[in-house]
């Protein structure tokens, strides 16, 4: 019955209804138990409702009660509590009596906000209203995300992990040390919330390319998944970042007398493990059907880590996997761009700067997507360079590289410098993932451009002190004709000649948030590789071939939310077709569209009603 019911299902699935059905999930909702509601009017525009809608909406009982409600940052409103539920409520009094609505209120930030010029102080005031009114911060991020990302997370992120314990307010997530093994399980339900859908968990040892920050990357985990409750639609009470605090091996840190983490040197081999595998049994123990992201894991352990888990648990690495799957689709664009097929991603020549778990993250991606399209695996390896420190990856030292690693080593060359990769092989794409800033020099870049008449330049590292090259620098050195996308965001640039450039941003958050949305609300068991190739496929397909003619190789981030629906739909698909998907009923895989845009989270104030048992 699934089978059929799943192939009639994809048939009708088709592209063009895609944008058109998630417009109208604006007119459905889902109440906090998942069931579903049909809105039978648009949100409305003036008076103390305004932002929200005004017909029914399943309340949410909280235990809370009085002034502690206004404490309680998920429940609050601030000043957008109507009169009866002040009474109601029980703290009437305890606010000024003029009631706003949500959009006054979001007016009212986004003013003050604007008025700050730097970047870290606007993360502070975010991370402040993140911590009061859980709502009206994600109301901001969803209507201001173009505006708004680069300050929750790259590049502002890194300078706020940084300052992490100097600016600690307020504690968010959960924290897990080797003092707490054997206790995990039970630490588990320390946590409020029953129904947690993604976790995303660091150790701190690499935080994008500042390095070892320990427990101060904290500020990954909440600003990742504050874009998958933005751009993903995962409800706020299902998210929960934690920390792995297993040490630092920072001098500056383990001197630090703020610092607030474990002050001992990293935990490493088996006694590393254990605790990673205590972690993940508490988690998967309370919440079985979790999906676990490892975000910012060094190169040591990462791969490890993805490796144990992957095949028998709902697990994914962001850094691994979802830049693997981001650049694959910015690849396939750009491919577009030039005017040759996607099909022709095997014919490329590949230089990948940074041989860490990002770049053959990417790497292995690469490949699958050239075994897709039908080449044989030996075909495929041919068309990549990688190189780290030492130069390109050869067969001569092959003790020395990881099993990942030896799959791209290349038996001529090996310990060839980057420069003289680009002058002897003519690469058509060149990616860079080593944090080095300013790697690909004008040299490189002009070598490349001498060869090929599009050239695809991707510097990806983050923040932006750590590009491999400004989108300045590879427009001017290329006449313009170069195809760019970077990790972090640049200004669009312009020439003396009245051409403007418009740079893309090769940002995970375009891939992560849907790709979870799939997985968990289809109930997948794992999430495969397929399941990757297909989010970025239809991630690149996304992108309208008017912006690809400009040389746009991602679509605007202020569509994020359309972007990560049609993901997730392509995910559930996937999950169908591979057997994986066990939560789908049968009214549910008759329309997986607006099956999935009704599971999507939407920030506006909801009715709550106190949990109390009533006795007569």
């Amino acid at each position: 019955m699934i089978s059929s019911l799943a192939s009639r299902s994809l048939s009708r699935n088709k592209v063009a209804a895609r944008t058109a059905t998630f417009a109208k999930s604006l007119s459905t909702s889902s109440d906090n138990t998942g069931k579903t509601t049909k809105r039978s009017e648009p949100l409305v525009e003036t008076g103390e409702w305004a932002g929200c809608r005004r017909d029914f909406m399943a309340p949410i009982g909280i235990s809370v009660r009085g002034a502690d409600i206004l404490n309680e940052p998920l429940y609050n409103k601030g000043t957008a509590f109507k009169t009866g539920e002040r009474d109601r409520l029980r703290f009437r009094g305890l606010l000024p009596s003029r009631i706003m609505n949500i959009n006054l209120q979001k007016e009212r930030f986004l003013l003050a906000f604007r008025a700050e010029e730097s970047n870290i102080k606007k993360n502070v005031m975010l991370e402040d209203l993140h911590d009061r009114n859980e709502t009206l911060y994600h109301r901001v991020l969803v209507d201001h995300i173009e505006e708004v990302a680069p300050i929750v997370y790259t590049p502002t992120v890194g300078q706020a992990c940084q300052e992490f314990a100097a600016r600690f307010r307020r504690p968010r997530g959960m924290y897990f040390s080797e003092d707490d093994r054997g206790q995990m399980a039970a630490m588990v339900y320390n946590w409020p919330h029953k129904d947690v859908h993604v976790i995303v968990v660091t150790d701190g040892s690499r935080i994008l390319g500042l390095g070892d920050l320990g427990a101060n990357g904290m500020g990954i985990p909440i600003g990742k998944l504050a874009l998958y409750c933005a751009a993903g639609g995962i409800a706020p009470h299902r998210v929960l970042p934690v920390v792995l605090d297993v040490g630092t091996d920072n001098e500056e840190l383990l001197q630090d007398k703020f610092y607030l983490g474990v002050q001992k040197n990293r935990l490493r081999g088996e006694e590393y493990f254990y605790l990673v595998e205590e972690f993940m049994n508490a988690v998967r123990y309370r919440w079985p059907n979790v999906l676990v992201q490892f975000e910012d894991f060094s190169s040591d352990v990462a791969q490890t880590l993805l490796d144990t888990y992957r095949n028998n648990q709902l697990v994914f690495n962001d850094d691994i996997q979802g830049t693997g799957a981001t650049a694959l689709a910015g690849l396939l664009c750009a491919l577009r761009a030039t005017g040759s097929s996607v099909e022709a991603l095997g014919d490329q020549r590949i230089v990948i700067a940074g041989a860490g778990s990002a770049g053959i993250g990417i790497a292995q991606t690469l490949l699958q997507a050239m075994m897709e399209q039908g080449r044989t695996e030996e075909e495929a390896k041919k068309a990549f360079f990688i190189v780290d420190q030492d130069g390109l990856l050869g067969t001569d030292r092959m003790e020395s590289l990881t099993p990942e690693q030896q799959t791209f080593a290349r038996s001529e060359d090996g310990g060839m410098a980057l420069g003289e990769i680009v002058q002897k092989h003519k690469p058509t794409m060149l990616l860079g993932v080593t944090a080095v800033g300013g790697l690909f020099t004008e040299e490189i870049i002009r070598a490349m451009a001498a060869n090929v008449e599009r050239p695809i330049v991707f510097p990806l590292s983050n923040p932006t002190t750590r590009a491999e090259c400004t989108a300045e620098q590879a427009y001017e050195w290329t006449e313009g004709r170069c195809i760019f996308a970077s990790g972090s965001p640049f200004d669009p640039v312009h020439f003396d000649d009245g051409r403007v450039m418009y740079p893309s941003q090769c940002n995970n958050m375009y891939v992560f948030p849907g790709l979870g949305l799939g997985a968990t609300v289809s109930g997948a068991k794992t999430v495969t590789d397929r399941m990757l190739y297909i989010a970025a496929e239809a991630l690149a397909k996304f992108v309208p071939d008017e912006d690809v003619a400009q040389g746009k190789v991602f679509p605007p981030i202020n569509r994020i939310r359309e972007v990560s629906h049609r993901i997730a739909v392509a995910v559930v698909e996937e999950a169908i077709r591979d057997g994986q998907a066990t939560k789908l009923t049968e009214d549910e895989l008759e329309d997986i569209d607006s099956f999935v845009a009704r599971k999507m989270y939407y920030p506006e104030y909801v009715p709550l009603v106190e949990k109390r048992t009533i006795t007569i």
